[in-house]
């Protein structure tokens, strides 16, 4: 018996297949204002003092925190007026991104802009914004307020650890490169 039936497309029941994360999809130029700004994953390492030699064009890390970063919370007590209040303050842009060479690696506006994936520890990955701290990748209980402190003193306190890959593993999770697709 031969049956005679027309195929329709739109009778194709297709799984519900969840829709890629906006950071995956979208230059950092097409991102709204909240998606940009969520791309922050509160690690702090941008707020540090660095110094840069001013003969070879080297920039160092301290572990000297801006005044204005909460060293608990580590995020910005003055967001909205951080560059009126510290004038060397460098808000970020996608421009900015791709030319500033002290963004630590673990930076998800770096990540994003070479087309990395971001950490697990990231809170748009793991959902939770403890986990940047949790992980040991922000610089909360390893940096100083620079209240009281002369720039001068900043060389004594030089650190590697800002600029240092972060990738620590807990509770079994990896990097999300396989959500990406592009590993490692």
């Amino acid at each position: 018996m031969r049956v005679d039936a027309k195929f329709d497309e739109s009778d194709r029941v297709l799984p519900d297949v969840p829709e890629a994360p906006f950071w995956m999809v979208k230059s950092l130029e097409e991102m709204t204002q909240i998606e940009w700004e969520s791309l922050c994953d509160g690690c702090g390492r941008c707020c540090l003092n660095k110094l840069e030699d001013w003969d070879t064009g080297e920039i160092v890390w301290t572990d000297v925190a801006c005044r204005l970063l909460d060293c608990e919370t580590c995020r910005c007590t003055d967001y909205a007026n951080r560059s009126e209040q510290v004038p060397d303050c460098i808000p970020l842009t996608p421009q900015k991104v791709r030319e500033l060479t002290w963004l630590p690696p673990t930076c998800a506006y770096r990540l994003v802009a070479d087309g990395d994936p971001l950490y697990w520890w990231h809170p748009l990955v793991s959902g939770d914004p403890r986990t940047v701290h949790d992980a040991g990748v922000s610089v909360r209980g390893r940096v100083r307020d620079e209240a009281g402190m002369d720039v001068e003193e900043y060389a004594d306190h030089v650190v590697s650890w800002p600029g240092e890959v972060v990738d620590a593993v807990a509770d079994g999770h990896q990097r999300v490169a396989a959500l990406s697709g592009r590993g490692d």
